[in-house]
């Protein structure tokens, strides 16, 4: 994990606090990286998306902030701060931000 943690221990993290908005755009932070899976904040910009694409893994999306449309398989899917969002492996998706959000998103790899 980046930011507040050592190899010596843990430390709490506020998700929400732990990235900032940034005009007109996408910001993302890796907070883990490993084979099996990994953990990225994100925050969008109102009207920022992500295309539609798809993923080989699972994933869930907890939304932390604000409120976006996720479209999973055709299917619009409205997520406010403290939903969270199962998008199953090669599903195609795309995200869309109705308002500023932040989200956190689980990749799991296997």
């Amino acid at each position: 994990m980046t930011g507040d943690t050592t190899k010596e221990g843990a430390a709490a993290i506020t998700l929400v606090n732990f990235i900032d908005y940034a005009e007109g755009a996408v910001v993302s932070k890796t907070i883990v990286e490993k084979k099996t899976g990994t953990i990225t904040l994100f925050a969008f910009d109102k009207g920022q998306k992500l295309s539609e694409h798809t993923a080989p893994f699972d994933a869930v999306v907890h939304v932390l902030d604000g409120e976006a449309e996720l479209t999973i398989g055709g299917k619009p899917v409205r997520a406010k701060s403290g939903s969270m969002v199962i998008m199953p492996a090669q599903v195609p998706h795309a995200v869309n931000a109705v308002e500023r959000f932040k989200m956190i998103l689980i990749m799991i790899r296997s």
